[in-house]
């Protein structure tokens, strides 16, 4: 792939640039309850200011459907960035159209605007040439540095780009490249990779295109009983997709020709009943070693003896990558294997640690551990879509060296 031009390779001073962030928060009772993607935006908007660039910031909030939704808005979060850059953040009532043209003319050099959420017009997600036309009008330079967004060709993704000269990568953007590919592409060994998560299905390219370059595969999470069924194993009624059996058969067999070690749980911590809105589950126990989760009973995390066989792989990796969850982490009496994996990781201080996106990500968090990963990534379609080798159209439209 090629190098992607950043922040770094462009004269900004004085000019207009428009960019793409991820602000796609939490709120709560008008405020921002998580600003964990406002802060990752921060090392490029400060880039930019201290080079004299005038700043246009523009993201998506929710799922306003195209429609203009006050409990979509982007206001609160221009009061947190403000607070977080020390400088006013000028906010507009809309993303396109005469008033914003006017507003972004009468800026100067160190000044912040945000606009209003993109997603208000429909022309977004869409990629309507009128509305990337619109966007384009308000800039000299564009950056992306929203990754979670980058397999999505939107107006403000990509559409954009074809009415821009000068089209680069933010810090943020470029640090997800470059963990989640040149990392993964050319990994020092032994390189481990854990997948957990529900659904085999939506794994099973990532898994794939990884048996290409892992050493050890771990698997967890409820995709496991799907591979266990594919071994002639019994689970019970544990989550599964039986109708994807040939598929989980399919990669154990590539990976054993590959010489690929893959590893499944050889314990579960098993319950009779999950109620997942009270939290809380009914009967639970560990199964033996390699015993069938009985009928009634399903799986709902990995046991001791697993999370001990798994942490002996990861304590002597170089590269880690970590996608999905161990179990269902969210209910305490199940969020064992995940938190103990997360301490694995973390504590190997030696290799270079990715977590891969999505509930993984809030694994970590919720573990206390995410201090002392490597990196930590913002996607989690666009995580996967990348593993998997797709080229991501917010990518491809950025200038290359």
């Amino acid at each position: 792939m090629s190098a992607v031009k950043t922040v770094k390779d462009v004269d900004v001073s004085g000019k207009r640039v428009l960019v793409r962030v991820d602000f796609n928060v939490p709120l709560e009772d008008g405020k921002v309850s998580d600003d964990s993607r406002i802060a990752g935006a921060l090392p490029t908007i400060k880039h930019l200011l201290d080079k004299g660039a005038r700043v246009i910031l523009m993201s998506h909030l929710g799922r306003p459907k195209g429609k203009r939704d006050p409990k979509f808005s982007l206001r609160p979060v221009a009061s947190d960035l403000a607070d977080k850059l020390g400088q006013p953040v000028l906010f507009l009532e809309d993303c396109i159209g005469d008033e914003v043209e006017d507003a972004v003319k009468q800026m100067k050099d160190g000044n912040v605007v945000l606009l209003e959420n993109l997603r208000f017009h429909e022309a977004e997600e869409k990629n309507g040439e009128e509305m990337a036309r619109a966007l384009a009008r308000l800039a000299e330079v564009y950056v992306n540095d929203a990754f979670g967004t980058a397999h999505r060709a939107h107006a403000s993704t990509d559409g954009v780009t074809q009415f821009v000269d000068t089209c680069v990568a933010g810090f943020l953007m470029e640090k997800e490249l470059k963990f989640l590919g040149d990392h993964t592409e050319k990994p020092d060994r032994p390189f481990v990779v854990i997948l957990g998560g529900a659904k085999v299905s939506d794994k099973i390219k990532v898994i794939d295109a990884l048996l290409e370059k892992a050493d050890t595969i771990l698997i967890g999470g409820a995709m496991a009983y799907t591979f266990k069924l594919a071994q002639g194993g019994k689970v019970g009624d544990s989550l599964s997709e039986p109708d994807r059996v040939d598929v989980a058969r399919a990669a154990l067999k590539k990976a054993e020709e590959r010489g690929v070690t893959f590893m499944l749980p050889v314990d579960n911590m098993i319950v009779d009943s999950v109620d997942f809105d009270a939290r809380t589950v009914g009967q639970s126990r560990f199964t033996g070693e390699g015993e069938d989760i009985p009928d009634g009973w399903e799986g709902v995390d990995i046991g001791p003896k697993t999370i001990a066989r798994f942490s002996r792989e990861i304590a002597g990796a170089k590269t880690v990558l970590w996608n999905g969850p161990m179990g269902i982490f969210e209910i305490e009496a199940c969020n064992k294997g995940s938190f103990a994996i997360a301490e694995a990781v973390a504590g190997n201080t030696g290799c270079v640690s990715i977590i891969g996106g999505g509930d993984s990500v809030k694994a970590v968090r919720k573990s206390g551990v995410s201090d002392r990963v490597s990196f930590i990534s913002t996607g989690g379609g666009a995580s996967l879509e990348f593993l998997e080798g797709k080229t991501l159209p917010g990518v491809a439209a950025l200038d290359t060296h």
